[in-house]
């Protein structure tokens, strides 16, 4: 069995076209995104900073990078989530996303916590 890692944070994303505040005609696709991170480690961990890369289906690539998360530095103890909804404007109907977060741990380690590429796409339509 596996050992658990001290320092450790897993991120879950949840993307989600929204079309009443999109025009397709105007090129503008908007998407919101649900992050849920947990301390999945054994030592306390504060989300500090994060890095998103954004790709548009053009190849066009747009980096980003901030402190905190939605104006948040959450400190989660082990097995605690926080949880935060952002959204992301495209100028193609599909695209992806990924990047990391930079977080602290209560006894001053630093790491980072990736978060895998997911995307951006509009639903499948039957007709």
């Amino acid at each position: 069995m596996a050992q658990p890692k001290k320092y450790e944070v897993s991120v879950v994303v949840h993307p989600e076209y929204l079309p009443e505040q999109s025009n397709p005609a105007a090129q503008r696709y908007l998407f919101a995104y649900t992050v849920t991170i947990t301390n999945t480690g054994q030592v306390a961990a504060q989300i500090i900073s994060r890095h998103w890369i954004i790709t548009d289906a053009s190849g066009h690539v747009d980096e980003m990078k901030g402190l905190a998360v939605v104006g948040h530095q959450p400190l989660l103890k082990p097995g605690e989530s926080f949880e935060y909804t952002s959204g992301c404007p495209l100028t193609t109907p599909q695209g992806s996303m990924r990047g990391s977060f930079f977080c602290v741990a209560e006894d001053g380690e630093r790491f980072e916590a990736p978060i895998a590429e997911f995307a951006l796409t509009l639903p499948r339509t039957l007709h």
